[in-house]
């Protein structure tokens, strides 16, 4: 690797007997940590606060410089590498997105490629392709300042702007805590989305073992002095936690938490008769009889769900207008079974309306379509095997190359 560590998609990352001793202090704050972070995946570091998770997570870029050991990504030890350099070549998320007040939000994205010399239409071109990717439209959002915009947008915008220059990794240091629950969940959900098209090395730190388990190709699970209690899949550590910390740590419920294995998009939905604004409600009518359908859902012209319709309210009008219903449940095709139960409950339905990438129609998920999912689970616990996990002391410390020739798992794992 060259004195960049920029790429398309996700690269390995190894932390070799890692250690941060802070001066004054008996106990490091990072003690022996090796770790191996598989490319193309998303690693959760979970653990009580002051565990060491964070500055574990600021080592791999170098904001907090390590007492010792090594850090490999993609085959090169970057603790040799110019800070600055490094820090480019890295995303990196905190809450709130961290925006600058005083620029715009084409300016906030563009400023990494900026830096590395990118010309202005390219800058231009790029900041509209992740204003999309992050599913806000850029004529709407580009020119606005983070002032202008909720919590969860200024979220998104701090999403894109980490990854403006394309990188292989990104860290993100507990980006969606100061969130209300219900836009968490589709930040969450936006996330696993872009995920899935951009296939970046992922590092999360988090307080919420449900968002590890939800979001998490494999979690790590700390105590004090960056300790490593568990490193695993979520199916093997909710199924088989390590000892009574791991267990404490998980909390009661652990059975409602493997609702949380499961996607909305692993499951058979449920075909919607569907309408677009203009329609004849006469016409929307007759197809929800031969269907024999209780509601239609009415898109725009992109297909995103506007709201849905009762017989009734169809017997009612004459053509279908384009009023947006706030209140319609809605989940992502990435929400996961207990999402989507939550929603309908607080909904008070029985169904709610699933969308994909650009918040494009899918379908329908019932109350049924869950508890037959339940029903159906395989209780089984496989997968491949974890990736490499320890501190000096609790087995003989792999060398890097060992390391790095160990079983690496596919980033197409099942969450």
């Amino acid at each position: 690797m060259s004195e960049s560590i920029g790429a398309n998609t996700g690269t390995s990352i190894l932390l070799e007997e890692v250690t941060k001793q802070y001066p004054g202090q008996v106990k490091p704050a990072v003690g022996g940590l090796t770790l191996e972070i598989p490319a193309g995946s998303l690693v959760m570091f979970v653990g009580p606060s002051g565990c060491g998770k964070t500055t574990t997570l600021k080592m791999i870029n170098r904001l907090i410089e390590p007492t010792g050991g090594k850090i490999v990504i993609n085959g090169q030890d970057v603790t040799k590498m110019d800070g600055d350099t490094l820090r480019r070549g890295i995303g990196y998320v905190i809450q709130a997105g961290g925006l600058f007040p005083h620029m715009t939000v084409a300016t906030n994205i563009g400023l990494v490629p900026k830096m590395l010399g990118w010309d202005k239409a390219k800058i231009a071109e790029r900041v509209d392709e992740l204003l999309e990717l992050v599913s806000l439209d850029p004529a709407i959002y580009r020119d606005r300042y983070p002032k202008e915009l909720s919590g969860g947008q200024q979220q998104r915008v701090g999403v894109a702007r980490a990854l403006a220059a394309d990188p292989p990794v990104l860290l993100m240091d507990e980006p969606f805590g100061a969130v209300d629950p219900i836009t968490r969940q589709r930040l969450q959900d936006e996330l696993l989305n872009i995920q899935s098209e951009v296939q970046k090395t992922i590092v999360c730190v988090t307080h919420d073992f449900d968002e590890a388990v939800k979001l998490g190709d494999w979690i790590a699970i700390f105590d004090e002095g960056a300790q490593l209690v568990q490193y695993d899949s979520p199916e093997r550590i909710l199924a088989n936690p390590a000892n009574e910390f791991v267990e404490n740590f998980i909390g009661s419920g652990a059975g409602l938490k493997q609702l949380t294995l499961t996607r909305v998009n692993e499951v058979e939905l449920v075909e919607a008769v569907t309408a677009l604004p203009g329609d004849l409600a006469s016409d929307v009518l007759s197809k929800l009889q031969g269907a024999g359908a209780p509601t239609a859902v009415v898109l725009d012209s992109r297909r995103r769900p506007l709201r849905r319709l009762t017989r009734r309210q169809l017997s009612r009008m004459q053509l279908v207008d384009d009023t947006v219903d706030a209140s319609m449940p809605v989940v992502s095709d990435q929400s996961t079974l207990n999402d989507a139960l939550d929603t309908m409950l607080v909904a008070s339905a029985d169904t709610a309306v699933v969308t994909g990438r650009r918040e494009v129609f899918q379908g329908l998920i019932n109350v049924q379509t869950i508890m037959e999912a339940i029903s159906a689970a395989n209780s089984a616990v496989g997968g491949d095997e974890a990736p490499v996990g320890l501190n000096s002391g609790a087995i003989p410390a792999l060398s890097v190359e060992n390391a790095m020739a160990a079983q690496t798992p596919s980033a197409e794992e099942p969450r």
